[in-house]
């Protein structure tokens, strides 16, 4: 024997929730309100509240303007850092008188472009992270990149420019020595992108305002 199956219509309380088969009841029995099929009524506040936390607070997509847990110093070192690539870095006094800044040196030498090439990557890298996550998981990278031009600035400081032909004098410009400080700055900045993720604000549903430990 074979039985078919029969459609049951489930209405609700719009209030309390409460169900009820369609042919159950008109009103709700204990808020007087009148039943409405189920599939019509909006998420219940309990529904609405799951679906505001289904994303960690550490994997939330933040403000694009969100400059905060090393995000904004760190874009900021790294553009100053391309500033300083253009600026001189060692004065040359014999064979002749004249400055050669980070961007001429690599010009020269090709190996030192990694300064310069450094800071342009670390500026999309830091500032496209817009979670906690995100950022902790450019940690590595970011380290990477700001210790580039401080590793640049070193080979150049232990093994100055020579030629076998003719003297050349030279001496260390401001702008070589500021690389240097902002790279190593940038780097220990890098290492804590992202600050804790044990101590995160929420912005949404009921702790709004208060901060997660």
């Amino acid at each position: 024997m074979q039985y078919a199956a029969m459609a049951v219509g489930i209405v609700a309380c719009p209030f309390c929730r409460e169900m009820f088969e369609e042919s159950e009841a008109e009103s709700c029995p204990v808020c007087g309100m009148k039943l409405a099929p189920l599939a019509e009524l909006p998420p219940s506040h309990d529904a609405r509240a799951e679906e505001l936390f289904s994303v960690a607070p550490h994997e939330e997509e933040l403000p694009v303007a969100y400059m905060g847990r090393g995000k904004g110093a760190l874009g900021l070192l790294a553009l100053l850092g391309l500033v300083l690539f253009f600026l001189p870095w060692i004065h040359v006094s014999r064979p002749d008188t004249f400055d050669m800044s980070g961007f001429d040196l690599a010009r020269k030498l090709g190996w030192s472009w990694g300064a310069g090439v450094a800071w342009v990557i670390l500026v999309p890298t830091v500032m496209s992270r817009r979670s906690i996550m995100k950022m902790r998981g450019a940690r590595v990278a970011a380290a990477t990149l700001s210790a580039v031009p401080a590793l640049t600035v070193m080979i150049f400081l232990l093994k100055p420019p020579r030629s076998a032909l003719v003297p050349i004098h030279i001496d260390y410009a401001a702008g070589i020595w500021a690389t240097l400080l902002v790279s190593v700055v940038a780097t220990a900045v890098s290492l804590r992108f992202g600050g804790p993720i044990d101590d995160i604000p929420v912005t949404r549903g009921s702790s709004e305002g208060q901060t997660l430990h």
